[in-house]
């Protein structure tokens, strides 16, 4: 059984409004979460349910309209620099080489990148990337590209991770590769909950959801609020052919359910 750590994201009644030319926009409303250290946990929702925004929110790049937000149990009223951020694309800097793009968090921190190139080297190793540590980001496959990406945002090594649909933009085959990769770079067999990152990943993909996470938060559609949190009971490390087992059906289901209202035993609800 496992054992939830101490909570590292707070969620309290947050809400958020825009100001759109047409009048103010309800993005989210009445959004209470807790996340524990360790955790990874998927948001799945509709397009527009404020999925993306609220990982800003928790990154401190938005500040909430309503509620409270805290991550280690401080406050989040400005940019917290204890976080890695990945996105649907790479967004390397194409005149950089990978190795100069890893590094790039140290130069913005105002650290020493020279002092932090060898853990660069030993994180594009381990996600499979030796040997191209000199190349431009344009002779590397997407796939690759995300790899670099990830490590960009592990050279720091912060204990928490905000992922916006990071593999929405690959091909099938690379996607299922990725999620493999992501959860053997997180330490899924670590035995030790407290050795793993904590994650936030934002997915449109339910059995991507399911794969990856401890954890699976369903968002309404907008205003954003949450539908449903549904505890993954599968076993580590994940294997493909989990996704052939009775559980992991059932949840699919479920979370299907729960976005959509319909039974999905047909395309009439």
């Amino acid at each position: 059984m496992i054992v939830v750590n101490k909570e590292l994201i707070g969620l309290d009644r947050v809400g958020m409004t825009y100001e759109a030319a047409s009048g103010p926009v309800e993005a989210l409303a009445g959004i209470s979460l807790s996340v524990g250290a360790g955790e990874f946990v998927s948001l799945v929702g509709p397009s527009g349910c404020g999925k993306s925004t609220l990982l800003r929110i928790v990154a401190g790049l938005r500040p909430a309209a309503v509620g409270t937000v805290t991550v280690a149990g401080r406050a989040v009223r400005e940019p917290i620099p204890d976080i890695g951020m990945v996105f649907q694309a790479p967004i390397l800097l194409k005149w950089r080489s990978i190795l100069q793009n890893v590094l790039l968090p140290a130069e913005l921190a105002g650290q020493d990148a020279g002092a932090l190139q060898g853990r660069a080297q030993q994180l594009l190793d381990m996600a499979g990337l030796s040997g191209f540590g000199d190349k431009l980001p344009r002779e590397l496959s997407g796939g690759m590209q995300q790899r670099a990406a990830l490590c960009r945002a592990l050279l720091l090594d912060p204990p928490l991770l905000l992922m916006d649909e990071p593999f929405g933009a690959l091909d099938a085959m690379t996607r299922d590769d990725m999620a493999l990769e992501l959860l053997r770079i997180w330490g899924e067999r670590d035995l030790a909950r407290e050795a793993r990152k904590t994650v936030l990943f934002v997915t449109h993909s339910i059995p991507e959801a399911i794969f990856l996470s401890d954890r699976v938060v369903i968002m309404s559609p907008r205003p954003g609020r949450i539908a449903a949190d549904l505890k993954v009971d599968l076993p580590r490390p994940r294997t493909v052919e989990l996704r052939a087992s009775e559980t992991f059906g059932r949840l699919s289901l479920e979370i299907f359910r729960a976005l959509t209202g319909r039974s999905g035993a047909g395309t009439s609800a």
